[in-house]
C-alpha cells in the first residue's frame, strides 16, 4: 500500500480550511449567541430577586402598619369607654345622692333629669370619641388603615359558618367605605370577598364618612359592620346595657 503525499497534503489543507471554516462562521457566533443568553437570563434573575425583595419589604411594612392600627384602635376605644364609664359613674352618684334628699313628688322629676343629663354626658362622650378617631384616622395612612380594615372584614366572614357564607353569596352585596375607593382598590375587595366567600362576587361600592374607617358588608338579609362608628357604638350600647337603671326604667321609683 502507498501514500500519495501530494493527495495527503491536499487533505490536510482541505480539513484545516474546514476546521477555519467552522471556526469563523459557526462557532464563534454559537458561542457569542449562547453568552449573550446567559447574559440576559442572569439579568432576568437578578431584577426578579430584586423584585421579590422589594415585595417581602413592602409586606413586611404592611404588617407592621397593620398591627400598630390594631394597637392604636384599641388605646382609642379603651380611652373612649373609661371616659364614658368615668362620667356615667359620676353623674348616676351624684343624681342619686340628690334624689334621696327630694320629696316624692319631685323624685320622679329628678330621677329623669339626672338620666336625661347622663344620656347627654355619654352622647358627648361618643362625639368626643368620634373626634378622636376621625383625627386619628387623618393622620394615619389611609391606604394601611383601609388594608387592616378589610383584612378584619375577611376574617369576620371567614368566621361565618360554611352555609351562611353559601346563603350569602347568592344576595346582591353592596360594600360601604369611609373613604372612596378606586377601580384597583374595588378589585381588591372584590377579590378578598371572593376568596372568603369561594365564589365570585361583585359587590356595589359606595362612601359613608360617618364611619370614621373602614368597609361594611350589606346585603338584604345580612350586615357585617367593620368599621370604627360601629366599634363605638358597641361600646356606648354595653354601657346602657350594664346600667342597672337603664335595664329597670327609671320611673319606676316616682310616686
Amino acid at each position: 500500500m502507498s501514500f500519495d503525499l501530494w493527495t495527503l497534503g491536499f487533505q490536510a489543507v482541505n480539513v484545516l480550511v474546514l476546521v477555519w471554516l467552522l471556526h469563523r462562521f459557526f462557532w464563534k457566533p454559537v458561542a457569542a449567541m449562547i453568552a449573550e443568553r446567559q447574559a440576559r437570563s442572569a439579568t432576568l434573575l437578578n431584577e426578579a430577586e430584586a423584585t421579590r425583595a422589594e415585595a417581602d419589604a413592602a409586606l413586611a411594612d404592611l404588617e407592621a402598619t397593620r398591627a400598630a392600627i390594631a394597637v392604636e384602635r384599641d388605646a382609642l376605644l379603651a380611652a373612649a369607654r373609661k371616659e364614658a364609664e368615668a362620667t356615667g359613674a359620676a353623674l348616676i352618684d351624684a343624681a342619686r345622692a340628690e334624689a334621696a334628699a327630694l320629696h316624692d313628688t319631685a323624685k320622679a322629676a329628678r330621677v329623669r333629669a339626672a338620666a336625661a343629663l347622663k344620656d347627654a354626658a355619654l352622647e358627648d362622650a361618643q362625639d368626643l370619641a368620634v373626634t378622636i378617631a376621625r383625627r386619628l384616622a387623618a393622620r394615619l395612612d389611609g391606604a394601611a388603615i383601609d388594608a387592616a380594615f378589610l383584612g378584619w372584614l375577611v376574617q369576620g366572614l371567614t368566621d361565618l359558618s360554611a352555609a351562611d357564607r353559601k346563603a350569602l353569596s347568592a344576595d346582591s352585596l353592596e360594600v360601604i367605605s369611609a373613604t372612596p375607593q378606586d377601580a384597583a382598590a374595588q378589585e381588591r375587595i372584590a377579590a378578598a370577598l371572593s376568596a372568603a366567600l369561594g365564589t365570585p362576587a361583585t359587590p356595589s361600592f359606595r362612601t359613608d364618612p360617618a364611619l370614621i374607617a373602614g368597609h361594611e358588608l350589606h346585603s338584604p338579609h345580612f350586615t357585617l359592620r367593620n368599621s370604627w362608628a360601629a366599634d363605638l357604638d358597641r361600646i356606648a350600647a354595653a354601657l346602657k346595657a350594664a346600667d342597672p337603671e337603664q335595664k329597670a326604667g327609671v320611673t319606676s321609683d316616682a310616686a
